[in-house]
């Protein structure tokens, strides 16, 4: 059994992506994802499949938990947790110490929101109906415990930046939105929401689940406060663990910490036993500096980290804009075949994503032919969301047109 753990592993890493600089082989890219010999998987912005590699990754931690330390399986111990927060910081241009380990994307987002005293009696929140749903049901709660909650109704399938403008003014906490959104692939302006929030006091919050890995971020750019994300979606690992960005500037004044616990500090020391160093009763500490130092508390998943690192290494050596390139045709196509075929669009024309979203009349007959025909994607309400990732292919997309035909 060990003997073919080590075959699994050594086939797994020899599948690694070429070099950066060569031309990416998405046919060999497709082959990193056995998922794709089983089922036709557009849904990867509800739970992307697994890379062998990245499994791999996450077996050789589960190794040193096996067998212990020796034949190099202790440098796995701590399972690259801050490997993996140094590779999302630079996903996203950010410094390793505005990065905080999280548990979900929406624990991120609570604790944003609670570090800046809301709902308190004296702000409002802005968001839109294009914000996830776990966030809308947030702020929907806090408005029963007093938040002045304002929420931006879409037009056309977007949010307009001047219908914002209209609902924002100096008691404005904070704008909370997607970056992309689950719903149909929307990319909001977040530079536009950061000037106008900052402009008036405020911050702005993005949730960047569907867009961390499937489109560029850059946090200085978009002049961000706060984001956060999951690993399991664009990020292509699994649940459990995600990451939470706070601008450097704002910790420990803006946003507080919240909770305590043992990741928050070094250098523990008791002063109580004999030969204890003398020092403050009953111990002493160095409290850890970062977005970690203030919102961390306990133990992380090491073997999601593992996952996470490995995947991240190979978003950065890809590179954001060739997984955005790659994705491109195959989304015109859907968005330009779909609604010939009796599905009407809800993303708006020219978004710069690889989610698309149609009204559907009959959802209970579009999912018997897709139960059908092997095929994943997401139907909920009158709703269809396709998405699109690395390991598609336009013969994937023929087959999925043929099947809702």
């Amino acid at each position: 059994m060990k003997s073919d753990r080590r075959r699994f592993l050594a086939a797994s890493a020899s599948l690694a992506l070429p070099a950066a600089a060569a031309e990416p082989d998405f046919a060999r890219i497709r082959e990193e994802f056995p998922w794709t010999g089983k089922q036709l998987m557009l849904n990867p912005a509800g739970w992307h499949p697994m890379r062998k590699e990245a499994i791999a990754a996450m077996h050789r931690y589960l190794e040193f938990k096996l067998y212990g330390p020796g034949e190099g399986r202790g440098e796995h111990a701590a399972g690259h947790q801050e490997e993996a927060r140094r590779l999302f910081a630079q996903l996203i241009n950010a410094a390793p110490g505005e990065i905080s380990f999280v548990q979900s994307t929406l624990m991120g987002e609570n604790l944003v929101v609670s570090s800046l005293g809301i709902p308190g009696g004296k702000w409002n929140v802005v968001t839109d109906e294009l914000h996830y749903e776990g966030s809308i049901y947030l702020y929907k709660s806090l408005e029963k415990q007093g938040l002045d909650l304002r929420i931006v109704r879409q037009r056309d399938h977007r949010i307009d930046i001047r219908d914002v403008e209209r609902v924002v003014d100096r008691k404005t906490r904070l704008i909370a939105c997607s970056l992309v959104s689950y719903l149909n692939g929307f990319r909001a302006d977040i530079k536009a929401l950061a000037g106008l929030a900052h402009a008036h006091g405020g911050y702005v919050y993005a949730d960047v689940i569907q867009s961390a890995g499937a489109v560029p971020i850059d946090v200085r750019d978009l002049d961000l406060d706060f984001c956060a994300c999951s690993g399991y979606k664009w990020l292509m690992g699994d649940r459990g663990l995600g990451f939470l960005f706070v601008r450097e500037g704002l910790q420990g004044k803006v946003a507080r910490r919240l909770h305590y616990g043992d990741r928050q500090f070094s250098d523990f020391r008791y002063h109580i036993y004999p030969y204890d160093p003398p020092g403050p009763y009953p111990a002493s500490w160095k409290v850890r500096a970062g977005a970690g130092g203030l919102f961390e508390v306990g133990n992380i998943a090491n073997v999601v980290a593992a996952g996470h690192a490995s995947n991240l290494r190979f978003i950065l050596e890809l590179g954001v804009p060739r997984i955005q390139a790659h994705a491109r045709p195959m989304v015109e196509r859907l968005r330009k075949e779909l609604p010939r075929l009796g599905y009407p669009g809800l993303t708006p024309d020219g978004t710069p994503t690889p989610i698309s979203a149609f009204v559907v009349e009959k959802p209970d007959v579009l999912r018997a032919k897709l139960k059908k025909a092997n095929i994943d994607t997401k139907v909920e309400w009158n709703q269809m969301r396709v998405s699109v990732s690395v390991y598609h292919n336009n013969a994937d997309i023929d087959r999925f047109l043929e099947a809702v035909s």
